[in-house]
């Protein structure tokens, strides 16, 4: 499937996703937890604009072996809530393909169910991917939840008209908690187990703060040379 270019074409994509009826995916031992994150570049004003370049770096730990694999390209669109795809998700899609060890489930910077049309990034890059996924941000997008406890895996529903749509997770004491977000074939309760599988000593899930950081460094790298 190509990404959609527009943002009337992104829609009616989002409300089609939503509506698939895909197997729910259940976790086995060994899991092999993937991340992935795309930065833009620095300097500009607003919510950037189409044509931002762009580094995104996908990671999956194997053993003690972590496989990596970066990419980078433009911006699809300027950011807006709601239309993400259009400009992360071929970026996404690259560094996760671009990948030699290909992951069980994969860890994304977006939401998933939490979206107007039930059918945010981390939903949409998995369905394209035909891969378990997991949206993992820093707040919810349309969903409402109480506060976790103040204790480290304290957890809180977020729902949207009662229908609960992913957790208040609070990955480390006295932090702020992430917010966890059903993806592409996981509920709720499976993308939260998968977070605290993926989760250390950080607030962030391994995975993706690994993923962050290559990302962000390729991003300083690049920089480095067109300064040269």
């Amino acid at each position: 499937m190509g990404w959609p270019s527009t943002p009337s074409s992104l829609v009616g994509e989002q409300i089609r996703v939503a509506l698939l009826d895909a197997p729910e995916w259940t976790p086995g031992p060994g899991l092999l937890i993937g991340g992935v994150f795309v930065c833009f570049e620095r300097g500009g004003a607003g919510p950037g604009a189409a044509g931002d370049r762009g580094w995104a770096a996908a990671v999956v730990r194997r053993g003690r072996r972590v496989v990596i694999a970066t990419t980078s390209g433009e911006a699809g669109a300027a950011y807006e809530p709601g239309f993400l795809a259009l400009r992360e998700g071929p970026l996404l899609e690259a560094a996760v393909m671009s990948l030699a060890v290909r992951p069980d489930v994969l860890l994304v910077d977006a939401t998933g169910r939490d979206h107007p049309r039930r059918a945010g990034l981390a939903l949409e890059l998995g369905m394209v991917l035909d891969l378990p996924t997991v949206g993992v941000t820093n707040r919810p997008l349309v969903a409402c939840g109480p506060e976790p406890g103040s204790d480290r895996l304290s957890r809180a529903g977020l729902s949207i008209e009662g229908d609960v749509v992913g957790y208040r997770l609070r990955t480390r004491e006295s932090t702020r908690p992430l917010c966890v977000h059903a993806g592409w074939r996981t509920t709720p309760e499976t993308a939260l187990d998968v977070v605290v599988q993926a989760t250390g000593r950080f607030r962030t899930p391994e995975p993706l703060r690994k993923a962050r950081t290559l990302a962000r460094r390729a991003r300083s790298l690049a920089e480095c040379v067109g300064d040269s």
